[in-house]
């Protein structure tokens, strides 16, 4: 059975930076299981699916544009370290993560990143971590079967057991 919209899809992968560092992994987890044609996997991850079947293994590289987008430096703020309680300001240290209002949407909240402290501020990124990154994905596709009427209609795959009645 091939991948088309609305398939479940089981999967596992490893991606890895242009220098071969590896960025996430399925390797001793469970396999990444989504619908397919509902935007749950990166564009061009999805489109190098279409048309695959149980078995097929490939790589794929993945440019900024049809995964993460590119880097934009609007997103980048400092951010004083003054506006935090002082009890988790001791946690803000590169990596950490914290959600607040969009650099040019007020209303709108977004998760950044602390990407470097300096004296009393935080340089902290809106930008996915991943956001100009070239991504290589190695793939292994384990299963192929149609989505439920109830995984299609929420657009996401359910539990394999849902004996609540909810597939």
């Amino acid at each position: 059975m091939k991948i088309t919209k609305d398939h479940a899809v089981q999967m596992h992968y490893r991606l890895t930076s242009a220098d071969g560092t590896v960025i996430d992994t399925t390797a001793g987890r469970d396999p990444l299981a989504y619908l397919h044609g509902h935007g749950h996997v990166v564009p061009g991850v999805e489109k190098a699916l279409d048309g695959r079947i149980a078995g097929d293994s490939f790589r794929v590289v993945v440019n900024p544009e049809d995964a993460y987008g590119e880097r934009d430096p609007s997103l980048d703020v400092m951010v004083p370290l003054s506006i935090f309680p002082e009890t988790s300001r001791g946690s803000l240290i590169p990596g950490a993560r914290f959600r607040g209002p969009h650099p040019s949407i007020p209303d709108q909240s977004v998760l950044f990143s602390v990407i470097r402290v300096e004296d009393d501020q935080l340089l902290c990124s809106a930008n996915h971590p991943l956001a100009g990154v070239t991504l290589n994905f190695d793939i292994q596709v384990l299963d192929v079967r149609p989505g439920t009427k109830g995984e299609i209609a929420d657009g996401q795959i359910h539990a394999p057991d849902c004996s609540t009645g909810c597939c």
